[in-house]
């Protein structure tokens, strides 16, 4: 970060992008000074003017160095809506980066399996492309990807490309049949059940709605994996980013300082209280 932390800087819309029929994403120029570089699962507090603001994982490369965020927003709320409706040119207030990162420079040398459940894909997008610029340090590389249905999936022009290379395996799959889908049908968890893992040297990377999370961690805690080997992107109502306000509490986390990625092994007990 720099400069106040709570002082939006002003980033242009140099480009968006229709990825479905209620989700954007948006590339983003700095207007002047840029924010400090996003690591991959950090995110950003984006504010539309007189609306509001509302956090958004960076979904774009990592390390951009001309200062450019690329984020993906589904239109869910008023702020969102108004997110989603930025046209190019369109001046927006951005915050950050805030929370902790994906580690994925931690998981060298190790097989990467990457959960992502409908709009999960957007933050675990960076982990790929991270990983696909530096294969050489990764041994296998598994996405496993689901949707509502066809129309869902996000990056649908990178999926094409990502199936057809020889160093990343990917699964597609979606909730319910659909007329014109031969892929498989179900959930994530189908698919990453058959997955033959080594368990010893698999980190796992896993995000979407919070029920699908914790289904996921279940399957892989099957397999073998250790809790702190399966990282977990945690949402909640973040405000200020900074941990001051106490909107994003889940038990003793404040998730917007905290997290949003945490270890299942810290999650696991907290996402096991109903409600909480």
């Amino acid at each position: 970060m720099t400069g106040d932390p709570m002082l939006p800087v002003p980033y242009r819309v140099a480009d968006r992008r229709m990825e479905n029929h209620d989700s954007v994403t948006l590339r983003l120029e700095p207007v002047g000074a840029a924010l400090a570089g996003c690591r991959p699962g950090q995110f950003t507090m984006l504010y539309a003017r007189g609306i509001g603001e509302i956090a958004i994982s960076v979904s774009g490369p990592p390390g951009a160095a001309d200062g450019t965020l690329c984020q993906t927003v589904r239109d869910v709320g008023a702020v969102s809506s108004a997110l989603t409706r930025a046209a190019v040119g369109d001046v927006l207030g951005v915050r950050g980066p805030f929370g902790t990162d994906w580690g994925l420079e931690t998981a060298e040398g190790r097989d990467l399996v990457i959960v992502a459940g409908g709009l999960g894909l957007a933050p675990l997008r960076p982990v790929l492309l991270g990983a696909l610029a530096n294969r050489a340090a990764y041994r296998r590389i598994v996405l496993v990807a689901g949707a509502r249905g066809p129309a869902e999936f996000l990056f649908t022009d990178q999926l094409d490309k990502w199936a057809a290379l020889p160093g990343l395996e990917l699964q597609l799959t979606i909730d319910q049949p659909a007329p014109g889908w031969t892929g498989p049908v179900g959930f994530v968890t189908e698919p990453l059940a058959r997955l033959e893992l080594d368990p010893a040297r698999t980190t796992a990377f896993v995000c979407g709605p919070e029920p699908m999370m914790r289904f996921s961690a279940n399957v892989l805690l099957g397999k073998g994996i250790a809790p702190s080997d399966i990282r977990l992107s945690l949402e909640r109502d973040m405000k200020c980013g900074v941990g001051l306000c106490g909107h994003c509490q889940l038990g003793p986390l404040l998730v917007c300082r905290d997290g949003p990625v945490v270890d299942y092994a810290l999650a696991r007990p907290l996402l096991a209280v109903r409600e909480l």
